[in-house]
């Protein structure tokens, strides 16, 4: 006769109860990683509709008789809009939950890319580039809190790895720019080649369209987000369906909404500065800066840098950019997520660092290359790419969304992006201008970034990897 055996189901009467269990065996459920690739699905409309005009600026340029500066603004325009989605994003996904703003984010991306496409001078064109930022802005705190919520905290499929792919799939999607880029150069006639810009720029509708669709029949609630508001039972319903976890509800829960949670959503963002979080708060905000500012400047810039400081033709400026992101970036991302268990957020962010200066200090001792000097350059600008896309570009998300516990995960989210979309502003707007005056001579300046982001991790050894923070929080 057989030996059956019953299991009993894990009873919750805590939120505690709710973050322990998920720290412990996050999700077993194909319905989780369903959610897992919808947030990512999110992460690669962010950097499509950041990188879908990198190419299409000279077009612009030409198309509305920009100047140096205001091409800048028009590059800059969706970084400011994303500086506005990030502070009220982050505040409100704490507020409203994670599954209301996730799926209402894409709205912005459908009407600013048909805004985008469509617009009959720079005026309008900086008005929608500025809608797509904000839609940007609400999207990326929501998606993270996604990828470390409905993931276990160590092992195979950990929050750091999940939170780290979100690297590859925004190197994936400016790829595929690209891609789309050399498909639509190839197949218009060179008369056309002046929409080029608009036909990939309103491109960024469909899947936007696609992804709103989709996550309407898949997404969830985050249960450690409800469990913190007292929705024990919904915590436990999601955990059921989602994860693949036997649990029930105690007779005794405590359905309280948490103390720490009715903190007023405003002063949650001077809670970063609080004794726990303040070391934190700055390494975060030192990988975000120095590492966007680096970015903004030579990867956002790669066509710009291959057109005009390289003095390539188009089809050589798509192809490489193409190779850069697809190649390099992607590369770098997926061994950045293998990585990050072993290695840590801090050791792989401090060797990218490491990397990408020592490639920006080449590149402005080189100065405008000739012959085969030219595939060295392009060399650098690859191995910057794929040091950016494992270290600190990955990492910058590791430290903003691992380092505070659920409660305040989507207004550190936010506050770092908005402070790290400032300075992408600057590198923005001015880039174009000191490479206009300074030629290759302008990568002495920005390799300062990776320095100071370099000796900055030197010197606060705080390292996301692997730490409970809702545990630390529970016990405080």
């Amino acid at each position: 006769m057989s030996d059956l055996r019953t299991t009993t189901p894990t009873s919750i009467r805590t939120a505690r109860d709710v973050h322990a269990l998920l720290a412990e065996k996050g999700s077993q459920g194909a319905r989780t990683k369903a959610i897992i690739v919808l947030a990512l699905g999110g992460i690669f409309m962010d950097a499509y509709d950041f990188s879908s005009l990198a190419f299409g600026i000279t077009a612009v340029k030409e198309e509305f008789g920009l100047d140096p500066l205001m091409t800048g603004f028009v590059n800059a325009a969706i970084m400011v809009g994303s500086v506005v989605g990030a502070i009220f994003g982050g505040m409100l996904v704490d507020r409203f939950g994670r599954y209301k703003l996730f799926m209402a984010d894409m709205a912005f991306f459908v009407v600013a890319a048909i805004g985008c496409a469509l617009a009959p001078n720079e005026w309008v064109l900086i008005l929608f580039r500025f809608v797509m930022g904000i839609g940007v802005g609400l999207d990326l705190p929501v998606a993270m809190a996604f990828l470390a919520e409905f993931s276990r905290l160590r092992g195979s499929g950990s929050r750091s790895q999940r939170v780290n792919a979100w690297s590859p799939a925004w190197y994936i999607a400016t790829g595929f720019g690209y891609l789309l880029v050399l498909a639509v150069f190839l197949i218009l006639p060179v008369a056309q080649h002046g929409i080029l810009w608009r036909v990939v720029v309103g491109f960024g509708a469909v899947p936007a369209i696609i992804v709103l669709l989709v996550r309407r029949k898949y997404m969830a609630e985050s249960p450690q987000w409800l469990a913190d508001q007292g929705d024990l039972r919904g915590a436990v319903d999601v955990m059921r369906s989602h994860h693949g976890l036997d649990v029930e509800l105690a007779p005794d829960a405590d359905t309280a909404r948490t103390t720490k949670a009715r903190t007023g959503h405003w002063r949650q963002y001077g809670e970063l500065f609080a004794a726990r979080y303040r070391l934190r708060t700055i390494a975060a905000l030192c990988v975000s800066v120095f590492s966007t500012f680096g970015y903004n400047a030579v990867a956002y810039g790669t066509p710009l840098i291959i057109a005009m400081l390289f003095q390539q033709g188009p089809l050589v400026t798509i192809l490489s950019a193409l190779v850069i992101n697809l190649g390099f970036g992607a590369a770098g991302g997926l061994l950045g997520v293998g990585l990050i268990n072993r290695v840590g957020a801090r050791r792989m962010t401090i060797i990218g660092f490491a990397i990408q200066a020592a490639s920006l200090l080449i590149l402005a001792f080189v100065g405008i290359p000739t012959g085969a000097l030219v595939i060295i350059s392009i060399a650098m600008l690859a191995a910057f790419v794929f040091a950016q896309a494992g270290g600190p570009g990955a990492n910058l998300m590791s430290y903003a969304t691992l380092s505070y516990p659920t409660r305040l995960r989507g207004v550190g989210v936010g506050f770092n992006e908005a402070v790290k979309r400032v300075f992408s502003i600057v590198s923005l707007v001015f880039f174009p201008v000191l490479a206009a005056a300074l030629s290759t001579g302008v990568f002495w300046i920005v390799a300062l970034a990776p320095l100071a982001g370099l000796i900055s991790l030197l010197v606060i050894r705080w390292d996301p990897t692997g730490k409970d923070v809702d545990a630390e929080d529970q016990e405080a």
